[in-house]
This record gives C-alpha cells, sequence and structure tokens, in this order.
C-alpha cells in the first residue's frame, strides 16, 4: 500500500505539510500586482473563480485572505493523491470540492466532474470557488473545457492568480509543482476576466490560457524563478 493511501498517514503529512506552508506564507517577502482587481470583485461579494495552473497550488492559499475575501472551497481530485491534497488545504481553512473532468483513459471510473460541477455552482453563489484548469493530470498549462463552461453557467467573474516564489523545491511531478521554502521572495498577480456573451468555448480557452500563463510568467519575472 503506497504511504499516501493509509489515511493515518495522510492526516500526519497534512499537518506538516500545511504547517510548513504557513512558516513560508510568513517569512516570504510578497510583492502584489494589480491587486485592486482582486480587491474589487471580493468588495462586491458574491462568486468568484480564483483560477491558477496546477504546478502553483502550493501558493494559492495565500493569495485567499479570508480575513476580507469571501469564504473559498478548492475543487480537487478524488485521487489518493487528491485527498492528501484536500487534508493539508482543509487545515489551512480551504475546504474541497471533490472530482475532477473525465479521464479519456479511463471512462468506466466515475471522477465525480458532474456532482464537482453542481457543488461548484453551489459555491458561487455565495463565495469564491479554486480551479485548477490544467489539473489534475495535465497537460501543463492546458486549460480543460470545465472552468469556462462554468464560468458561462455561473456568470462569475474569473480571477487568474499568478503565483511564484524563489527559493522554491520543484517536484518531479507532471507539472514540476512547487513548494516553498522559508525567507525567499513571493510575487501575486492578478487578472480578470468575465465570460463573453456569446463566445465559443474553444476560442474562450486559447484567450484565457493565455492570461492565465501570462499572469504567471509576470510572477516568475518579479521573483527571478526560472520558468519551464
Amino acid at each position: 500500500m503506497r504511504p499516501l493511501r493509509n489515511p493515518v498517514i495522510q492526516s500526519v503529512l497534512a499537518s506538516i505539510l500545511a504547517g510548513w506552508l504557513r512558516l513560508c506564507y510568513a517569512t516570504i517577502r510578497w510583492e502584489h500586482r494589480n491587486e485592486d482587481v482582486a480587491e474589487a470583485v471580493w468588495k462586491q461579494g458574491g462568486g468568484a473563480l480564483a483560477v491558477f495552473w496546477h504546478s502553483r497550488t502550493s501558493l494559492a492559499p495565500h493569495s485567499w485572505p479570508l480575513d476580507r475575501a469571501p469564504p473559498v472551497k478548492g475543487v480537487i481530485s478524488r485521487s489518493a493523491d487528491g485527498e492528501f491534497i484536500a487534508k493539508a488545504v482543509a487545515r489551512l481553512g480551504i475546504p474541497a470540492v471533490r472530482g475532477s473532468s473525465s479521464n479519456k483513459d479511463k471512462t468506466d471510473r466515475d471522477k465525480g466532474g458532474t456532482q464537482a460541477l453542481r457543488d461548484g455552482l453551489r459555491q458561487l453563489k455565495v463565495g469564491g470557488l479554486a480551479i485548477t484548469p490544467d489539473g489534475p493530470r495535465g497537460p501543463v498549462r492546458g486549460m480543460a473545457e470545465g472552468l469556462p463552461l462554468m464560468a458561462r453557467l455561473s456568470r462569475a467573474p474569473v480571477l487568474f492568480i499568478g503565483l511564484s516564489c524563489n527559493p522554491a523545491i520543484r517536484l518531479n511531478s507532471w507539472d514540476r509543482a512547487l513548494i516553498p521554502l522559508p525567507f525567499g521572495r513571493g510575487a501575486i498577480v492578478w487578472d480578470r476576466a468575465d465570460f463573453p456573451e456569446g463566445a465559443e468555448i474553444a476560442d474562450v480557452i486559447a484567450d484565457w490560457s493565455d492570461r492565465c500563463t501570462a499572469v504567471e510568467a509576470q510572477a516568475d519575472a518579479i521573483t527571478g524563478l526560472e520558468r519551464i
């Protein structure tokens, strides 16, 4: 049995990871760009989609200040690894909506995408919903149709969040995920979009993919993190 499939080990490691991230968030020197875009969305209340690429998941909780932003939940896959991540972010004050888009290679398995869509739309009536549109399995920076579909159905504004820190550990995962190190430099860059009336999903995916990558690249330029 893989260690992460053991609930006890999952809980212990999730607590350790959450504690490590709190230390990093508190000691990193953060620079914010275009935060007024996010502040305006938070001030108006209601739902909002928080969007960032999967490799920056470990930094995302710090971008959503729970003291002034609406309550937020994160869409996390129902895999064993997703269970571990769900436990870790829950300890940082972000509950999970479980599910992911269908796996074309495993069509006999229910990944919970339909239920996640329903739960996500309910969440967007009252607060934020965090989505990694290339997760949980890639391709890297490849946006699936779930995000624009949810934006079209909910009419919620989309906040693209570029996240970076330096120094950081890069995991040997499909997305080369970042794990922050304390006492470094961090950056959060914001952009906003709304689903264009009458637009085709494919066109929105192309535009939004570029915009999500652009804010991430800006954040990396601030911190000096090498782009991969």
